[in-house]
């Protein structure tokens, strides 16, 4: 109170002098002075000096500094000097008052005095009305900052700015207040107070049109994409009113007329009608004019391509219905990157300055001639191609996968094809890759394209633990996805690894009391560097223990009786030319060791001895999805795996069929016997069985022979925004060449569950259906020696699915989408089984999150509608919650 009480009289001291100095002025006027020297005309002085009055905060020197003038200077007064700095002072928005008065004059030497009264400065913002995590967004958009000076345009700009951003979100009742109170704290600092009533959204109650005859109103209303009548079971398109969608719709209405043929068609006006204070109702009229025909279309200035060629690309014909909109499009459509447009024809074959335009040339009754003008330009070449943002990944990674090399002709399709095989690479944010097309020269016909890259993370770690299998699992992966064999040795390059080349490698240790696991992979994906040929080289060793249950109920390991999986794998892939350049033809050799040492876990019928596998792989894949590999947009990828044995029974010389009557006879006469045999002489006829059992089994399978087909095809198809529809369908089945040896127990395929594949190693394919426990479809037999029901795995096996997917953020640092499945799928013992039509199906939603460092995360919801392939089951499978880690995308 009393500071401000001094600042009062302080106030009333000013007012009061400068009173008396315009009364002085006056008499000073009235004595003749002014009838010697016109003030309209201005007399010179000499500035004798400059007083500033009214700061507060600022510094007194520093203003003088600012006006320009200096004490000895010639000035005219009144005169364009003392106007200038009034001015310039005014420009600053520091001060609220500006004015200028001489205090005396002696001689020719005049001293003047500059008042000013300077703006507030913003102390705080309270904002009411929103919630707290809001709050720095409003501040941080409106430049609310400490220190900054409150004007009368930075309320009012504040004030619009948030009713605007409220009406575009539906609220157009919205209401913004916007005080100010002085703050005691500081000098002439003031707080600022925002209260935000945004209200209700208001909906659109019904949308009314008058004057169309043509076209009925539910055709109109459709063509409003965006804008739509409140219905109690509209869920995906709100029914709130938004007028920037709602002036966006009115052009796709008069579009939806020019697409029936209603050139003239338009809005004569539009009109809101205030219902209540949550809804309105929308009334459009509209004038639909005549219907009109294509005429003759003509091409004039086309010298690269003929006449029907252009024709056959803008598919249009004479007589046909007018379409204003497919005109567009076929001369060139914006939606579309890699749309069949006239102006991608002439841009993909490197006429980058060429220019196509539609003319109407006369319009006779209700028939429309166009002529198309072409201009078609130099021959465009690229001059320099470039490559910014890359911290980590060298160059030659990044240029070997361009389709864009300095001298070729300019190509769109080129550049697009270009964005996505970077996308691919999974080092650079998909979303940022952005090529920017500089330096154009239509006279030299060249130019330069630059891509403009944001690296994101291409290694991951798994260290993760958890009880399962009767006791602690703990797990270890490291996956670089961007390693550089070549730098291993260079201790410099160690960040934390040698990175920069493209190569993958990646190591994973598994282990718990009752199994181990090791493996390492290493991939190249251009051997050689200068052709893409992807060499791949895998180790991989299982060892599983025999576990008994003691007398206390719990698991006992058992490390001399097990099941060990050696293996060792190379392969090459190269992508082809034809039919086209996104497919890929790759082999590869596999060598597999089974050691098996007093084990029986079911699905072998010998506990000892060993099986060998050599196989060749050929496969055929077809991948255009993109432009991520996290989440595509578009595009498919197919892939045809066929594995193949040598078949060692055509040239063995061994009596397979004799083996297959005996195996069948001892299996026979071991069911009769049962587990538990109940005499001594059986229990001895049922022991010695069970070894010549053995014995038989491992002679038919010392060396594995077997073929394995598998089909694996999804399409992704943008159905609206980044809605996405993923279609899937796989089928794989396992032959023998020899039905006396019959299927092998290796490589079959496990459906139902999360789809991952654990520990095993065994060429097993572990198929995901949700909704169901993991490998809960695959058929069951009967052990003959221990006379357990157990899981062999099936011989064949079919999926289709159909998940629709919306991302949620596609940033840098987390992918994550939100999805919904519908999927069916089963397996089956052998082909005389295998029936196409019978299908578990499964339904539910699930989340997936990507991070740079884990890799792939996610949780699925599945509710199975059918029952398992338990005997014992009797109902449908139920809820069942899936959690995803690593999976393929």
């Amino acid at each position: 109170m009393e500071k401000q009480a001094n600042n009062s009289i302080k106030q009333t001291q000013y007012t009061t002098r400068l009173y008396l100095k315009l009364l002085l002025l006056l008499l000073f006027t009235a004595n003749g002075f002014a009838q010697e020297t016109s003030f309209e005309d201005g007399k010179d002085y000499i500035l004798g000096g400059l007083s500033v009055t009214g700061l507060q905060s600022y510094n007194e020197q520093t203003v003088k500094t600012y006006t320009g003038l200096r004490v000895g200077q010639p000035i005219t007064i009144p005169g364009d000097e003392i106007s200038a700095v009034i001015k310039k002072l005014w420009s600053l928005e520091l001060f609220s008052n500006v004015e200028m008065y001489y205090t005396k004059i002696e001689g020719n030497e005049i001293f003047l005095e500059l008042n000013i009264l300077e703006r507030p400065t913003l102390s705080n913002v309270t904002v009411y009305g929103v919630k707290k995590r809001k709050v720095e967004d409003i501040i941080n958009d409106t430049d609310l900052k400490k220190g900054k000076k409150i004007t009368e345009s930075l309320i009012a700009n504040t004030k619009n700015y948030l009713q605007n951003k409220y009406k575009k979100q539906g609220f157009l009742n919205a209401q913004v207040q916007i005080v100010t109170a002085s703050d005691t704290t500081g000098t002439n600092t003031e707080n600022m107070v925002i209260n935000v009533k945004k209200g209700d959204k208001v909906k659109i109650r019904n949308i009314v049109f008058d004057g169309n005859e043509k076209l009925g109103d539910k055709r109109l209303q459709k063509s409003l994409k965006n804008t739509k009548k409140k219905k109690f079971y509209r869920f995906w398109k709100k029914s709130k009113f938004i007028e920037a969608d709602y002036k966006e719709d009115l052009s796709s209405l008069v579009d939806a007329y020019a697409e029936r043929g209603y050139r003239d068609a338009r809005v004569l006006n539009d009109t809101f009608v205030k219902v209540d204070e949550n809804n309105i109702d929308l009334r459009i009229k509209v004038e639909e004019g005549d219907k009109y025909y294509f005429g003759d279309i003509n091409f004039v200035g086309n010298s690269v391509y003929t006449d029907r060629q252009l024709s056959q690309i803008l598919g249009i014909r004479k007589g046909a219905t007018y379409n204003g909109v497919l005109l567009k499009k076929r001369i060139a459509d914006d939606t579309k990157p890699d749309g069949q447009d006239l102006t991608n024809l002439y841009q993909n074959n490197g006429y980058l300055f060429s220019s196509i335009n539609p003319v109407e040339v006369s319009a006779v009754n209700d028939t429309i001639d166009f002529e198309i003008r072409i201009i078609e330009g130099k021959e465009t070449f690229l001059d320099h191609v470039t490559v910014v943002g890359n911290d980590k990944t060298n160059d030659h990674v990044i240029f070997r996968e361009l389709r864009t090399r300095p001298g070729q002709k300019y190509s769109k399709d080129n550049i697009v094809r270009s964005i996505r095989e970077l996308g691919q690479l999974g080092f650079f944010d998909a979303e940022q890759i952005a090529p920017d097309i500089q330096n154009p020269d239509p006279n030299a016909g060249t130019v330069d394209v630059q891509y403009s890259l944001v690296e994101s993370g291409s290694s991951q770690i798994e260290l993760q633990g958890g009880f399962g299998g009767g006791g602690f699992i703990g797990t270890l992966g490291l996956s670089f996805s961007n390693f550089s064999l070549k730098n291993i040795f260079n201790g410099e390059a160690y960040k934390p690894v040698p990175m920069g080349d493209g190569q993958t490698f990646a190591l994973r240790l598994q282990a718990s009391r009752t199994f181990r696991v090791y493996s390492l992979n290493f991939s190249e994906p251009w051997l050689g560097g200068k052709k893409p040929v992807r060499f791949n080289l895998s180790l991989s060793r299982t060892q599983q223990f025999a576990t008994n249950f003691n007398n206390q109920g719990r698991i006992d390991v058992d490390r001399d009786r097990g099941f060990a999986i050696t293996g060792v794998s190379a392969g090459l892939a190269k992508r082809v030319q034809w039919p086209d350049d996104f497919f890929t033809i790759s082999h590869s050799l596999a060598y597999q060791l089974y050691d098996f040492n007093d084990f029986n876990n079911g699905l072998f019928n010998f506990g000892n001895g060993s099986s060998n596998s050599l196989s060749y792989t050929l496969g055929i894949s077809r991948s255009s999805q993109g432009p991520s590999r996290i989440f595509p947009l578009s595009g498919s990828n197919f892939e045809l795996t066929a594995k193949f044995t040598p078949p060692y029974s055509w040239f063995s010389g061994k009596d397979f069929k004799q083996i297959k009557t005996d195996i069948n006879d001892i299996t026979t006469r071991l069911f009769e016997l049962g587990p538990t045999p109940g005499t001594i002489e059986e229990q001895i006829e049922f022991n010695e069985l069970s070894n010549e059992l053995e014995r038989l089994e491992e002679e038919r399978f010392k060396l594995l022979e077997f073929y394995k087909i598998k089909f694996k095809g999804d399409w992704y198809t943008n159905l609206v925004d980044k809605l996405v529809l993923r279609t899937n369908a796989e089928f794989g089945f396992l032959g023998s060449y020899n039905n006396d040896i019959g299927a092998v127990p290796f490589e079959r395929f496990f459906v139902g569950g999360d789809g991952l594949g654990n520990f095993t190693l065994d060429g097993r394919d572990v198929v995901q259906l949700r909704g169901y426990e993991n490998s809960s479809l695959t058929p069951f037999s009967i052990n003959p020696i221990t006379g357990n029901q157990e899981r062999d795995g099936g011989t064949i096996y079919n999926k289709f699915s159909l998940e629709l997917r919306y991302p949620l953020t596609l940033k840098p640092s987390a992918s994550i989408y939100a999805l919904s499945f519908l999927e069916a799928g089963n397996a089956f013992n052998n082909f005389s089984e295998y029936n196409p039509f019978e299908l578990k199906r499964s339904a539910g939603v699930g989340l997936r999150i990507f991070m740079p460092a884990f890799g792939l995360l996610g949780i699925d919801f599945g509710y199975g509608f059918d029952r398992d392939a338990n005997p014992n089951s009797t109902g449908p499978s139920g809820w069942q919650t899936h959690f995803i880690i690593g999976q393929q995308f």
